[in-house]
């Protein structure tokens, strides 16, 4: 079988599994699982083998047209280079991975046919924008997705958390493609043709008319996709959905697929110096913006979302520099142990029976209920904090060394301050990151006060999982010193002084976070529960005060709903609860846009009905009178007619009498 009907095999499997569950999935209901796990782990087989025929040489290309158009032809083509090979592998590995997981997590959930299927769906949509070589099918992947999300994100549908999610997290998006589809348009137009190859040949020879305003249409629907700053407020909301569903898209598909869009067209944002300094602004914003967030969040999905948001800040701001390659390879090392972060948090909450990391730092005996999750979830964070030997440290450290080496000035693409953008943002963004990593593992395991609840033993989909995640949390930085031969041949050891600084500032996160919360551990014994209602109350409400009320009795003193033994309320201070709301731009947006439509809403509301329906019913109440009048007069009386055809030949008589003598 050649590598190109392999390569088309990888998103049509899963395609083939998700239409056949939404077909049989209730009827046969033996055949949802399987219908769910193998087509994906076949799909994952296929990504292997083409990956292993590509080792990393010449990219395979191959494409038919689909239909003629009269002007720019559309094609279902193949573009397969070293990042689209490893890329649909990382796909493969964290869906099959969570569709074996969600076996277990929703194994008494009622949709879960439907919900198998639209992950599979969700699947090979990713796998599409991954390997497609012509931009109008890679945008069918790209919608796709878009709709298998909001699908997923509002599963548990009953609640008015997922509806609103979904729906938010579809309209964000949506913003964003408007002007993306319009940039694509833009691109064609100028390269003559939608496939990706003849694109970039058009971009080396210089064939761009407007390079800078195509490549800021496209980051539009880039920052909306992968959740980047100003559109990334969706994303958090999204933890409304199942939490393997979080696992997926925060991994390996939706937000994944901007940034790999950007990496696969660089040379079109290299072109714009100008599109690159919004790249750098924004990945910079995003990446502090977010961290800080990250430490003030309770719900431990949400510290995991906001997380998720950063790290995609560096990707963005690697490619912000000019570099692809250590993008992508922050793309994938991030996809593991985020996939890896998410599913181990779901076995969490399902022992503890809550998300939230105030009443879990209230419980003791966590780690010992959930010890697959303790040790997988350790490594993961580690990776995540960037601490060697783990794979987040190579793959930062990539980021962080390709930024330095634009800012001073040995970038042939990217200006030097995008450079220092980039770096500065990054470093900062290491020390944060480190410091909500080490606070979650610390609030999530190290709880004091009642006995931890026990639901049993996880089950074994759930658990292995973990552990296959974690191989390469901890190993896949090993393999970057083979990586540059599938990406372009840079170097992405890490440099000796951005090994310093990231590892010191990540360091020195952490144990300043471990000191902050020994400090308010010891505080928290010493607080009556009085005080700390009092507090709440004036600090978030009657709704927090009753919270802490409620669930005293099981905790402690010091109840969930306000622990005064968070280290993030300590290091944060007075910026604690504006980073808690993601400094208050929904509210900001609600301003901005929400209200002034719903008041443009309410307006043509009125119009409607009090000026425009008043001529319709004027319209049908004149005639519908004049009837009415009419209708009167036809009394069936002869008498009557008589009298009035006698009334009406007087008046005539003298009206023509009056006539003639004012003529005479």
């Amino acid at each position: 079988m050649t590598t190109t009907t392999l390569a088309v095999l990888v998103p049509l499997l899963p395609f083939l599994g998700a239409a056949a569950g939404l077909l049989l999935g209730r009827t046969i209901p033996g055949l949802v699982r399987p219908l769910a796990v193998l087509p994906t782990l076949a799909a994952l087989v296929l990504a292997v083998l083409v990956a292993a025929r590509h080792g990393g040489g010449a990219d395979i290309d191959a494409a038919t047209e689909l239909t003629p158009t009269g002007s720019i032809p559309i094609e279902l083509a193949l573009h397969i280079d070293g990042f689209a090979a490893l890329v649909a592998v990382l796909v493969g590995v964290v869906a099959s991975c969570v569709q074996i997981y969600s076996t277990g997590y929703l194994r008494d959930d009622p949709r879960y046919p439907s919900y198998a299927a639209l992950v599979s769906l969700f699947t090979s949509a990713m796998l599409l924008v991954v390997y497609s070589g012509d931009l109008m099918v890679l945008l069918v992947g790209w919608e796709t997705m878009g709709i298998c999300s909001y699908f997923l994100v509002g599963h548990y549908w009953e609640t008015p958390e997922a509806r609103a999610a979904s729906l938010k997290a579809f309209l964000v998006t949506k913003l964003g493609d408007v002007p993306f589809l319009i940039g694509l348009f833009a691109l064609a137009v100028d390269a003559g043709s939608f496939r990706i190859t003849t694109v970039l040949a058009t971009v080396a020879d210089g064939g761009l008319d407007h390079p800078t305003l195509i490549a800021l249409l496209l980051l539009a629907g880039v920052a909306g996709k992968s959740a980047q700053f100003p559109l990334h407020t969706w994303l958090p909301d999204a933890m409304a959905g199942p939490t393997p569903v979080s696992a997926l898209i925060h991994a390996a598909t939706m937000v994944a697929a901007g940034v790999y869009f950007v990496a696969r067209l660089l040379p079109v944002f290299t072109a714009s110096a100008a599109a690159l300094v919004v790249l750098a602004v924004m990945a910079a914003v995003t990446m502090a913006g977010s961290a800080l967030a990250a430490l003030a969040q309770d719900d431990i999905k949400r510290v995991l979302a906001y997380s998720t948001i950063g790290q995609l800040g560096y990707m963005t701001g690697a490619l912000a520099v000019g570099d692809r390659g250590a993008a992508v390879f922050h793309l994938l090392s991030h996809g593991a142990f985020k996939a890896l972060l998410f599913l181990a948090a779901g076995v969490i909450i399902h022992a503890a029976g809550t998300n939230s990391l105030a009443a879990m730092s209230r419980m003791t005996g966590l780690r010992d209920r959930v010890p697959d999750a303790f040790w997988t979830m350790t490594v993961a964070l580690l990776a995540l904090a960037a601490i060697p030997p783990f794979s987040g440290f190579f793959s930062k450290e990539a980021v962080l060394g390709v930024a330095e080496h634009a800012a001073t000035g040995h970038s042939e693409t990217a200006p030097t301050a995008a450079g220092w953008i980039v770096l500065i943002a990054g470093l900062l963004t290491a020390l944060l990151t480190a410091a909500y990593a080490t606070r979650l593992w610390l609030l999530a395991f190290n709880g004091r006060g009642a006995e931890a609840p026990d639901h049993g033993r996880q089950p074994v989909t759930m658990t292995a999982v973990l552990w296959v995640l974690a191989v390469p949390s901890l190993a896949f930085g090993l393999t970057v010193g083979v990586l540059p031969d599938w990406f372009d041949g840079h170097a992405l050891t890490p440099t000796l002084t951005t090994s310093v600084l990231g590892t010191g500032v990540a360091l020195v996160g952490g144990l300043v976070t471990y000191g902050a919360w020994r400090h308010t551990t010891a505080l928290a014994a010493r607080v009556p529960m009085g005080a700390v209602a009092a507090d709440a109350e004036a600090d978030g409400g009657l709704v927090e005060a009753e919270a802490i009320a409620t669930h005293a009795p099981a905790y402690g003193d010091v109840a969930a709903a306000h622990d005064p033994a968070d280290p993030g309320r300590l290091l944060l201070g007075p910026l604690h609860r504006h980073a808690a709301v993601g400094f208050h731009l929904d509210a900001v947006y609600t301003a901005l846009f929400v209200r002034p439509v719903q008041a443009a809403a309410s307006l043509v509301r009125f119009l409607d009905r009090e000026v425009i329906d008043t001529y319709v019913r004027g319209a049908g109440t004149a005639p519908r009178w004049l009837g009415a009048a009419v209708r009167r007069a036809q009394t069936g009386n002869v008498q009557t007619y008589l009298s009035a055809l006698l009334a009406g030949t007087v008046v005539l008589a003298v009206a023509a009498v009056l006539v003639a003598t004012v003529g005479a």
